[in-house]
């Protein structure tokens, strides 16, 4: 009996040892035929293999060929040196048991985007909720210079590899770009035609998801609990710690990015406090792990919008104290920029059809702090300062060098006094560099808020045509509003 046992035991354990000496180069789902490399950098290439194999990678571009080794688990990893070269390239990549040709690789500029469903809105809009000028731009997006690679939507309770499920890169055309990203689009087509080189847009997002998922489990167990062993995270994916970090980010680390661009906050606009703590620190671990320093991270303000109510003035119902925590950020967070989107949210729509006028505030910013186009202003006017004087208040204003402007009157003004209760004030640009704010009713005012509100339509910007954010001058926490 047991030697008929081990004679059938015995074929079963030669085909495992077989199979594990033929194992195949495996790349991750991002490296492939087709991407875009960062250039003029030092990039990465890595795979899994048999344990110990031995691998020769020659590239297009390189004039020697490169020969590595896995290690023990049968992971590997090289790194080469890209050029500015628009030529497309070739990797060619070999072992024992593979022949891998990787083709139609294109050096540029690559970004990441992520967020929640205002990021992921795709171009040709959600369902009745649509994206302005999706239409002429579909027509017209057929690009080889451009290139797209999208994740899909899966959660994970442990760190993954290589992604589960994806849309491969592939070059911007008609019947590929209506289901991207609107916002990574436009984005990127309008980067592409300025910088005159390929550009490569990684768009990975979930809708309705907080930012507590997008946060690997080292970094956010400082700040709560996080044990997912009896977690069924199949159900509320989107607002589970960690989940997202580990299958729709950790597998992308460490493919050379430029940047990354941020659009989320809605689904943690009731804690404001929370969220500027979080923000910040989901930054600070998404670029420790890439490890390529603080690469730029600019990223959008959410939209007024009327959520719950209008009603709302002191609470966290008000969306005004999220927007407020996200432009206190911008000192938190090294080498970021902002999307002031005062002007164009929309009252009934938590998704503003307006995607383009967001990519393109973004991309101001880039242009400016990333490609040193210095000419390009990108900042919306940010308070600074308040003068007591007239019986009214007069506000200072940061990347106001070039003045102030409203298109109508100006609106949204609120002031106080001691008492804490806010009245409607007027609001006038004062040497077009200020803005006074007075009422009859405060005579002796202290304080002034601006667009406090759920839903409003800013009226205040930059001479630009760039939005200021909603802001207020005090700190209260029991302030009142008095209606007109």
């Amino acid at each position: 009996m047991r030697k008929a046992t081990l004679f059938i035991l015995t074929p079963v354990l030669s085909l495992l040892f077989l199979s594990s000496i033929k194992a195949e180069i495996k790349l991750p789902a991002i490296i492939s035929s087709n991407m875009v490399l960062q250039r003029n950098t030092t990039i990465v290439l890595w795979g899994w293999t048999n344990a110990n194999q031995r691998i020769t990678i020659d590239a297009s571009w390189l004039k020697y060929g490169m020969m590595i080794k896995a290690d023990n688990n049968g992971a590997w990893q090289i790194k080469l040196k890209t050029t500015n070269s628009k030529e497309p390239q070739t990797i060619h990549i070999k072992s024992k048991s593979s022949d891998i040709t990787l083709e139609n690789i294109l050096f540029g500029e690559v970004w990441l985007c992520s967020g929640q469903s205002n990021m992921q809105q795709p171009l040709k809009g959600y369902n009745g909720q649509p994206t302005f000028g999706s239409a002429m731009a579909i027509a017209k997006s057929n690009n080889a210079n451009l290139r797209l690679f999208t994740v899909d939507r899966v959660g994970s309770k442990t760190p993954l590899k290589d992604i589960e499920k994806y849309t491969a890169w592939q070059q911007a055309s008609p019947n590929r770009v209506s289901d991207f990203s609107a916002i990574a689009y436009f984005f990127g087509q309008k980067l592409q035609e300025i910088l005159d080189c390929p550009v490569g847009m990684i768009h990975t997002s979930w809708s309705g998801s907080s930012v507590q998922p997008w946060i690997s489990n080292e970094v956010m167990s400082s700040y709560q609990s996080v044990n997912l062993d009896d977690v069924d995270i199949t159900k509320g994916t989107n607002k589970i710690p960690t989940v997202l970090f580990n299958s729709m980010i950790n597998p992308l680390i460490p493919y050379n990015i430029k940047g990354a661009l941020w659009y989320q906050g809605e689904s943690n606009y009731k804690e404001p406090e929370t969220y500027k703590k979080l923000f910040p620190a989901m930054v600070k671990d998404w670029r420790t792990r890439w490890g390529i320093g603080d690469f730029p991270f600019y990223y959008v303000q959410i939209a007024p919008y009327i959520y719950g109510g209008n009603d709302e003035f002191q609470t966290v119902e008000n969306t005004a104290f999220i927007r407020e925590a996200q432009l206190q950020c911008l000192d938190l967070i090294p080498n970021s920029g902002i999307a002031i989107t005062m002007d164009i949210g929309d009252k009934t729509s938590i998704h503003p059809p307006k995607k383009e006028e967001v990519a393109d505030r973004l991309l101001f910013n880039a242009l400016n702090q990333t490609y040193g186009y210095k000419t390009i202003d990108y900042a919306s006017p940010i308070y600074e300062s308040l003068e007591i004087k007239d019986g009214g208040i007069l506000l200072k204003f940061r990347n106001a060098e070039s003045g102030l402007y409203s298109y109508d009157e100006l609106t949204g003004f609120e002031i106080a006094g001691d008492d804490k209760i806010f009245y409607t004030a007027t609001a006038e640009i004062k040497e077009r560099r200020n803005v006074f704010v007075v009422s009859d009713k405060v005579p002796n005012p202290v304080a002034v808020r601006y667009a406090w509100r759920n839903w409003i339509n800013g009226t205040l910007f930059g001479a630009n045509l760039l939005p200021a954010s909603s802001f207020r001058t005090d700190e209260w926490d029991d302030a009142t509003l008095v209606e007109k």
